[in-house]
């Protein structure tokens, strides 16, 4: 059991910022169409790692360092969205691949050669001219911080 509310919060933080954004993928994936380029993909796995890390800190410990490892996976994630913002913003070179989705059917080769190709230099969607990538950046980052700043307080006490 962590000992304080500190601790506690940073928990619930570390299981919550990673399911937020996982889920707010998926929604703008399934619901909206906005299918994933392959830095999109790579700033989700740190993601499920986060979960997985915090979800283990639920039960076995050390549980300051599974939330503090959790952390570090959001704030990698948010590196990744930075990198990848770059990109979409025309700031520095990307990948060379990107990413394309098919839909299954019949004929595999034919579901691969009328696969939308995602680009991963283009933001499909911004809110206030921030792309995903870059909420991404600002929401994991903000949330990475506050999970630190929150276990340091917690040991504090």
């Amino acid at each position: 059991m962590l000992a304080t509310p500190h601790g506690r919060l940073a928990q619930r933080f570390a299981l919550g910022v990673p399911a937020i954004m996982l889920a707010g993928a998926y929604i703008a994936q399934y619901v909206f169409g906005l299918f994933p380029c392959e830095m999109c993909w790579w700033q989700r796995w740190p993601h499920f790692a986060a979960f997985a890390l915090a979800l283990l800190s639920t039960f076995a410990p050390p549980r300051r360092a599974w939330i503090a490892l959790a952390a570090v996976a959001i704030l990698v994630s948010g590196a990744i969205g930075a990198f990848h913002a770059g990109v979409e913003y025309g700031w520095w070179e990307g990948i060379t691949g990107c990413a394309v989705t098919t839909q299954g059917g019949d004929d595999p080769l034919e579901a691969i050669m009328n696969a939308p190709v995602v680009r991963c230099d283009s933001a499909p969607w911004d809110l206030f001219s921030i792309s995903l990538a870059g909420w991404n950046f600002l929401l994991s980052f903000a949330g990475g911080l506050a999970i630190l700043g929150l276990l340091a307080r917690e040991r504090r006490v």
